[in-house]
């Protein structure tokens, strides 16, 4: 399986992670290209290498257009603003892969929460101002989509160091660490740094902890690659946070050896909603989601609707559940299943590259399956039928 090791010595920020991803392989043209699916214009994205005390990393800078300097002062700032909503329906509204969307979503979820509880606000009234918001989408957003292009199954974080001070805000002087970082980071280990000034932004906090399974010591791993990203400022060390991606030594088949099955019978919920509710269950990690259509008393067309995930993730999984439907109750049982080893390959094919993913039973390769994703875009750029597409992916993987 692969996995992903924030190290964490510096703090973390979102474009510290854009950088370091860049840095451990991510390739920077295809971000820009996915980037460019969610038909922002104003800003650009500039790549260049910078040395941190030392360390040689990638410094992604975000090149916000200001096409109103005027505009500017307080005041005018929140009709300019983003809100979480509109962020929303143009990250789900855009052409982006499924995973992606849901993952960068459920980070602006978080963003949005902890500002709208520290304002006493609910998460429809608060806005990200104009030049944030840019910065904020494309750090996020970017950082989904590198995950995606690396492949990367897994994250795991080190414990995040503290640091203190005061920063100047919207609206005036506040403490460091943010009020809004340290809500993201209720729950997550700190380690005694005590760094003066701002190492971890609520934008870093909220990617780090939206995408890691936990914090603590380097997983058991093969290290293939590792990257650094660099911040802006200097705080007396190499401001810079290195990313270790690499294989987990276990095979996939032991790692899923115990899961947990939730399920729900429900017969009084609009079948809209199911699609929110599948999002997010997939964004917080359930491994698998599905609907079977039941009878309920009195002949009501029904849905069991059933949550297959890690033991771990069971309390998160179903706080989801009971949140966002109508059940008042979910049963709780535990499976055992074997899985096959699975690596992503990608192979060049006449219509360009396509992700393949291959499963293997002791050493020997069982399954090809073409990414999904990968051939509805080909086949619609090449005006194909889809199937012509896969079938040549196959070919082209054997040969």
């Amino acid at each position: 399986m692969k996995i992903a090791y924030f190290d964490c010595f510096a703090g973390i920020s979102g474009d510290m992670t854009l950088g370091a991803l860049v840095d451990a392989g991510a390739d920077f043209d295809a971000l820009r290209g996915e980037l460019g699916k969610l038909g922002l214009h104003e800003f650009e994205l500039g790549m260049e290498k910078a040395v941190k005390r030392g360390i040689t990393a990638t410094d992604v800078d975000v090149h916000v257009h200001h096409h109103h300097h005027h505009h500017h002062h307080e005041g005018h700032d929140h009709s300019h603003g983003r809100g979480f909503t509109e962020i929303r329906e143009m990250i789900e509204g855009s052409e982006l892969a499924d995973g992606v969307k849901a993952k960068a979503v459920a980070i602006f979820r978080r963003l949005g929460k902890a500002e709208a509880k520290i304002h006493g606000k609910n998460i429809e009234e608060i806005h990200f101002h104009e030049v944030g918001a840019i910065d904020a989408i494309v750090d996020i957003v970017g950082a989904c989509i590198c995950l995606d292009l690396l492949g990367i199954e897994k994250v795991y974080a080190s414990p995040i160091p503290t640091f203190t001070g005061m920063v100047e805000m919207a609206h005036g002087k506040f403490p460091l660490p943010a009020p809004a970082t340290t809500e993201i980071l209720m729950g997550v280990p700190w380690r005694a740094l005590g760094i003066e000034g701002e190492i971890v932004t609520p934008t870093g906090a909220a990617i780090i902890t939206e995408i890691a399974e936990g914090f603590g010591a380097m997983p058991k791993m093969v290290t293939k690659s590792v990257g650094y990203g660099a911040g802006k400022k200097d705080f007396g060390i190499p401001n810079v946070l290195r990313v270790m991606i690499g294989e987990s030594e276990e095979t996939a088949a032991e790692e899923c050896a115990e899961v947990a099955v939730l399920e729900t019978n429900i017969d009084d919920l609009s079948p809209q909603v199911y699609e929110i509710v599948m999002e997010r269950l997939f964004a917080s990690g359930a491994l698998d989601v599905y609907m079977t259509p039941i009878q309920m008393k009195k002949n009501r067309p029904a849905v069991l609707l059933s949550v297959i995930c890690a033991p771990e993730d069971t309390d998160k999984l179903s706080a989801i559940l009971f949140e966002e439907t109508s059940t008042i109750g979910i049963r709780i049982d535990s499976r055992r299943r074997i899985c096959l080893p699975r690596e992503i390959l990608t192979i060049n094919t006449k219509y360009g590259q396509i992700r393949v993913k291959i499963a293997r039973k002791d050493g020997e390769i069982v399954n090809v399956q073409p990414e999904y994703e990968d051939c509805k875009a080909v086949a619609a750029k090449n005006d194909v039928p889809i199937k012509r597409v896969r079938d040549a992916v196959v070919v082209a993987f054997y040969k």
